[in-house]
């Protein structure tokens, strides 16, 4: 037997091709919009890693044109400079000890007495212990508050269960006395 011509050997395998892959192609589209996304991602990094390569070779070339400075003019540091009217012998003061001084004073007053772990409490945790406060409790931590932390969350919301307290309180009355 004869074989065929390579013209028609190569037209019957590129039909059997055809014919396999439209078999396959069902199960090939659901993965399709995946493997085209991923081909697009693994593209655009191939691009990114190339212009990276490229502005490090142009790095490297050019720094041999512009030598490096030392240090950069407006890289300052409080030891280069000299303070105004003093010689370099003279003992300076620390300028920190005032705000220290303050730092320390604050560290030894008392948190108030009605929550002895005022000042490490978060806002939630405040928030569900408001309830059990009386007035005056409510207005010795604010007045700690405005005194200490002055946090603008933590004033505000003891401000505003001061005032539903008082709203809630009948003229002459407790608070209590109404529950």
């Amino acid at each position: 037997m004869k074989p065929l011509p390579l013209p028609v050997r190569l037209a019957a395998g590129l039909a059997v091709t055809a014919v396999e892959q439209a078999r396959k192609l069902p199960q090939q589209l659901a993965g399709l919009p995946v493997t085209v996304v991923s081909e697009a991602l693994q593209l655009s990094m191939r691009i990114q890693q190339q212009v990276t390569e490229l502005a490090i070779k142009g790095d490297d070339a050019l720094s041999g044109l512009r030598p490096a400075e030392e240090e950069p003019e407006w890289a300052t540091f409080d030891e280069d400079e000299e303070p105004a009217g003093e010689t370099p012998g003279e003992a300076t003061a620390d300028p920190w000890e005032a705000e220290e001084r303050a730092l320390a004073t604050d560290e030894q007053t008392a948190p108030p007495a009605v929550l002895p772990n005022y000042d490490e409490l978060t806002l939630p945790q405040l928030r569900a212990r408001l309830r059990t406060l009386s007035a005056q409790d409510l207005e010795q931590l604010l007045r700690h508050e405005r005194a200490h932390g002055a946090r603008p969350e933590f004033t505000g919301m003891l401000s505003r269960r001061i005032a539903n307290l008082d709203a809630e309180q009948p003229a002459g009355g407790s608070p209590d006395a109404e529950r």
